[in-house]
């Protein structure tokens, strides 16, 4: 069945049902309204607007009714009378009411309310002319998501016209007795009649409630399904831990290893120690030392004759950590080789040549890491750093140059526990929740906009005492959105407030060599000031800069301009984050936040209960699920729920090929979230 071929439905509401995501009846079953206007309880006109701009119900008769123009803009005004009061109606840009109504007629109302000198006034969003003697009875009225040229009133009028039709599609009913009566929910098809015409609002949060518990539950299930799977493969090799190994380390380290370091070693080395593949998740805030745990791991496959590739998104971050693992490596006799897109034809072919012997033990890459010809005689050992910038299949096919190597997925983003906990079910995690020693707190500051020129006096002074800084804009062209373009900002500063300076400016439309040879530069302390957009919000690592000054800062989440803040504070200096954000007062309370806190984990969580799963740090971009209906924060009791139904049934029937389990399967492939789950590595 097509689209158009549904009541109500012509070639041309059909395309606008395109524009919203709705191609197929199928679609448009599983458009569920956001909310329902509840038009079945009336209020007395006395007892109106008690708490203005709520939205309410009112019966009236018209005692008078007349038009008046405000700004070109016509208002025609009703008073309602009941038995109690009366109360203005009116109605914006609906002269053509004036002919309608008239003295005497009993309507029905609703709209936003508020209470004024005279009485209670109500913007009329719905209205409905009723006869003398009419009883009123009210229904609840589903609202949709509307596109720009189809009305939620155009939805929810062919959703009514076909709902028998649209239910035949419900299919087979996905989920066992047992948890249908467990959880006090109706069967699939009488959930989509209740999302979409419900009796009552309680019979619609149960339907909604069952939506959600599903979409949970699948994802549950691929997870789990994919754990069971990656333990009961017992092809990988499993890594002796020789006795002292962990004091040797601490031994060949200037400074002392943190309660959290010893903790998460400990956790993947016991994990290297099994003969299931590894398949970790290492989480730490900017600057808990994930490199040095990194090397724990390395040190380990290297004792037990196997190699290790570390592969990062950027040259940058790679040469990075390179630099990093090579001295702490050193001391144990494990040399890092390189493998870089940018390296000499003579270079490359070296570094190919020692990993493909077995002579050289770690490679630290990039993208080059995959490609043909970069071979290794015994990888044992995978590390993805920053994994979410990397795809399903180039995650697969480093592996895939070893047999079952362990591997280690590193993120510098703190995940709130919520979503790790959810998101990356399938994968063991490890967090590092504690800074070393002695690194002094960024002092962070958020000032108005109107107070730009004194931060840029700040880098003036803090350049003057040796040090370097960072200027960060949101866009890279000027846009019609009023943000500050990096490009114009850039030649701003150097002609007018920063002339004795040498500025550098780096963003991600310029070539590659482009911004390496910048970023080599600053590094070098070539550069005072760098003016850029986020390209360096992640694996920017210079030690002297001490001032981040992040423009238009009210357009980041929270946890994105901790990252940005991140890359001051790697030195001796006390560093700084200024955020410059507009002079409304709401935008710099929300940004206090970060003033009050240097904690990664704290104000990740902070950031995903304000901007909610969907918007948190990227994950648009960083493969986190995305679902329907459900939403990890809100509903996160009913995921708990069903991640311990899904450890039930999975440990019960490990490939669910039980009768009663049968349509969970179909359930998972339903589901693009769990779908993406079970793909994913």
């Amino acid at each position: 069945m097509k689209l158009d071929e549904l009541a109500g439905v012509g070639k041309s509401s059909a395309d606008r049902f395109a524009e919203l995501g709705i191609h197929t009846p199928l679609d448009l079953l599983n458009d569920f309204p956001f909310r329902y206007d509840d038009l079945r309880v009336v209020t007395p006109a006395a007892e109106l607007a008690k708490n203005d701009g709520v939205e309410e119900n009112a019966i009236g008769t018209i005692v008078w009714v007349r038009e008046r123009r405000a700004r070109r803009l016509a208002i025609v005004e009703a008073e309602l009378a009941d038995e109690s009061g009366s109360l203005t109606a009116k109605w914006f840009g609906r002269s053509y009411l004036m002919g309608a109504l008239r003295q005497g007629m009993r309507l029905f109302v609703r709209g936003r309310t508020q209470r004024t000198p005279t009485g209670a006034v109500m913007n009329v969003a719905i209205h409905k002319v009723l006869a003398e003697n009419e009883t009123y009875r009210g229904e609840l009225v589903p609202i949709y998501p509307a596109g720009k040229e189809l009305t939620s009133r155009k939805i929810r009028q062919v959703v009514a016209k076909n709902l028998p039709k649209l239910l035949t599609l419900a299919g087979e009913e996905p989920l066992p007795k047992t948890i249908l009566r467990a959880r006090h929910v109706p069967e699939l098809r009488e959930a989509y009649r209740s999302m979409h015409a419900p009796a009552s609002p309680e019979e619609s949060a149960r339907a909604r409630e069952r939506f959600i518990f599903t979409e949970f539950l699948a994802l549950a299930l691929a997870a789990q399904m994919k754990r069971r799977k990656h333990s009961a493969e017992h092809n990988a090799r499993a890594l002796r831990v020789p006795a002292g190994l962990l004091e040797e380390l601490q031994r060949a380290l200037p400074f002392p290893l943190t309660a959290a370091q010893r903790r998460v070693i400990g956790e993947i080395w016991q994990d290297m120690a099994r003969d299931s593949a590894m398949n970790r998740l290492l989480q730490g805030d900017v600057g808990s030392g994930k490199t040095l745990v990194a090397a724990a791991a390395i040190l380990l496959a290297a004792r037990n004759g196997v190699q290790s590739a570390l592969m990062a998104p950027t040259e940058i971050l790679a040469a990075q950590h390179a630099a990093k693992l090579s001295p702490l490596l050193m001391p144990f006799g494990v040399a890092v080789e390189a493998v870089f897109g940018s390296q000499s034809a003579k270079a490359r072919a070296s570094a190919v040549v020692r990993l493909g012997s077995g002579e050289a033990a770690v490679a630290v890459g990039t993208h080059a890491l995959l490609t043909e010809g970069v071979d290794f005689a015994r990888l044992g050992l995978a590390i993805i750093d920053e994994q979410h910038r990397f795809g399903v299949e180039q995650r697969a096919r480093l592996r895939s140059k070893g047999s079952a190597p362990h591997t280690l997925h590193m993120t510098a983003t703190p995940i709130p526990r919520t979503l790790a906990q959810s998101v990356y079910a399938d994968l063991d995690l490890s967090i590092i929740d504690e800074l070393p020693p002695g690194r002094s707190p960024i002092e962070t500051f958020t000032l108005r906009r109107s107070r730009l020129e004194r931060a840029y006096e700040f880098v003036r002074k803090n350049v003057a005492l040796g040090r370097q800084a960072y200027i960060v804009a949101p866009v890279i062209d000027e846009s019609e959105f009023e943000l500050t373009s990096v490009v114009a900002e850039s030649e701003r500063l150097q002609k007018t407030i920063f002339p004795e300076l040498k500025l550098g400016l780096l963003h991600g439309r310029m070539p590659a060599r482009e911004k390496e040879d910048v970023m080599q530069r600053f590094a070098r302390d070539e550069l005072q000031v760098l003016v850029a957009t986020t390209v360096v919000e992640v694996g920017v690592d210079v030690p002297n800069a001490s001032v981040m000054v992040v423009l238009d800062a009210q357009r980041y989440g929270l946890s994105q301009l901790h990252q940005l803040r991140g890359r001051v504070g790697r030195g001796a200096a006390q560093s700084y984050c200024l955020l410059i954000a507009p002079d409304e007062a709401l935008e710099i309370e929300r940004l206090q936040i970060l003033a009050n806190s240097n904690d990664g984990f704290e104000i990740a969580e902070e950031d995903l209960r304000l901007r909610g799963p969907g918007e948190f740090a990227g994950t648009a971009q960083s493969g986190l699920a995305r679902f329907r209906i459900a939403d990890l924060v809100r509903d996160i009791e009913v995921y708990r729920d069903a991640k311990a139904a899904a450890e039930s049934i999975i440990e019960e029937d490990p490939e669910l090929r039980a009768p009663g389990h049968a349509g969970l399967r179909s359930l998972i492939e339903g589901e693009p979230s769990a779908r993406a789950m079970l793909l994913s590595s």
